[in-house]
């Protein structure tokens, strides 16, 4: 990698921003720019460079990293299926660092070494909070020259990096650790309820579960959020809702057994017709809220006939 070429950075939303943030404050010479160029504001006052749009990155970045939010705004960029596709790849490494999934990962990585790219899968887990902090764990798929280049870059976003192998090994890990993460977060929002409903205080509940040998960051920054009933993102419903899909399309495609994956997916679908698809992922508690009104009702409806 030539460290006097400056670094393309593309998508700064929730998580973008923060990470180019902390790119930027480690000295690396950014190129940036997004759709709503308001965001790069930030990153000009450290130094950066804003460009009105994202042809004006790939004319000027030798490697370009995209943290964008689906595999359309991806194509988009990058121009895929159109004559300028080969130019903006052509010579350039991709560094893509947003959750797709691992057959379009798979396929872009194809196409754009067919131009003459390179292209790395660069995931990482964690929300808007370690992506603050520079505490996020990165995942690497691609060939091994390319992740020995590509660490180092990303050593100031991240608490710890993992090389996973040819691509999409990385996006599959991701997957897995996705699973976890939104079981969890669900089993915690259900166990909340489960409490508030028999009357308990939550507080203690709380006190219980942080002094016990299932307590982690993450449960102790959801279950404070759900005391307080704080549904503020970190980790949007609707990205949630796409990552849950993920992880079902990529267990079906393997014949693999999804059955808590697809519970959730049910539950986070129906707190997205809520109207709080921005809202954190723990506001899935208000789906299970609704779920208990609902058999409320219906259990006096009983009564009542």
């Amino acid at each position: 990698m030539n460290k006097s070429k400056p670094i393309g950075f593309i998508g700064l939303g929730t998580m973008g921003l923060p990470m180019a943030l902390n790119l930027a404050r480690a000295g690396t010479k950014l190129i940036v720019w997004n759709r709503s160029s308001e965001r790069c504001g930030p990153l000009v006052e450290l130094g950066s460079t804003a460009v009105p749009n994202a042809t004006d990155v790939f004319a000027r970045c030798e490697s370009i990293i995209l943290m964008l939010a689906d595999e359309a705004a991806t194509d988009a960029v990058l121009g895929r299926g159109l004559p300028d596709f080969a130019n903006r790849v052509s010579g350039r490494r991709i560094v893509a660092m947003g959750t797709v999934s691992p057959g379009y990962s798979l396929a872009l990585a194809n196409e754009i070494q067919k131009a003459g790219g390179r292209y790395v899968e660069a995931p990482v887990s964690g929300s808007r909070t370690p992506a603050e902090s520079g505490e996020l764990v990165g995942m690497l798929g691609g060939e091994k020259e390319d992740l020995a280049d590509v660490r180092p870059l990303l050593a100031p976003l991240c608490r710890q990096i993992f090389d996973c192998g040819p691509v999409p090994n990385a996006l599959r890990m991701k997957l897995a650790v996705n699973l976890f993460l939104i079981t969890m977060v669900t089993g915690l929002a259900e166990a909340a309820h489960f409490a508030e409903r028999h009357g308990l205080d939550l507080e203690r509940f709380t006190a219980i579960l942080d002094t016990g040998p299932m307590a982690s960051n993450v449960s102790r920054i959801k279950a404070a959020k759900v005391v307080r009933r704080d549904f503020e993102r970190q980790a949007g419903i609707s990205d949630v809702l796409k990552n849950s899909r993920l992880v079902i399309e990529a267990a079906r495609e393997a014949a693999i057994a999804s059955p808590q994956m697809e519970s959730c997916l049910m539950l986070y679908e129906e707190t997205e017709a809520l109207g709080l698809g921005a809202d954190d992922m723990i506001a899935v508690l208000r789906a299970i809220e609704d779920r208990t009104a609902a058999i409320s009702l219906a259990r006096s409806t009983e009564i009542k006939a």
